[in-house]
């Protein structure tokens, strides 16, 4: 069987409730448009729920039309930007496992503590290579363009 392709019986078994199952989400540029539209859902309720989700937004709003902005080369302009989407990517996904856990359960578990910890330590890994990034990268730029003016 061609990988990427499943019998009907083993599409069929997941049930209604997901998205990848039936013929309702369409094919081709129909289920692509259906799946952004799930996708901005997403990126609203992070937007809306989750103030870290917030700051970091902020933060790329400021930093992405920098690295556009600044002169960088290609390369250096896809690490730049590469890194803020990463931080974003990784606080969605935390965002993500956080949410489904306190959906289990109310409880406090060990394990609980430890999966949403492990997220956050993500996110932080995430933070920290975008900032070396942005130090390694754009600092010497910034910095040569200040002492051009002096």
């Amino acid at each position: 069987m061609p990988q990427g392709h499943e019998p009907d019986q083993v599409r069929s078994q997941r049930g209604p409730a997901d998205p990848a199952s039936g013929p309702r989400n369409g094919q081709g540029i129909r289920r692509i448009v259906r799946a952004m539209a799930c996708s901005l859902r997403g990126v609203r309720a992070a937007f809306t729920s989750e103030r870290a989700f917030r700051q970091e937004i902020a933060v790329a709003a400021i930093l992405i039309p920098a690295a556009c902005a600044l002169p960088f080369s290609a390369i250096e302009r896809l690490a730049l930007v590469g890194s803020v989407l990463l931080v974003l990517v990784v606080e969605l996904l935390n965002t993500a496992i956080e949410k489904t856990l306190d959906r289990l359960s109310t409880e406090t578990h060990p394990l609980t503590g430890a999966a949403k910890d492990m997220g956050s330590a993500a996110v932080l890994l995430a933070i920290v290579i975008m900032i070396l990034a942005w130090l390694s990268i754009a600092g010497p730029v910034i910095v040569g363009l200040l002492t051009i003016g002096y």
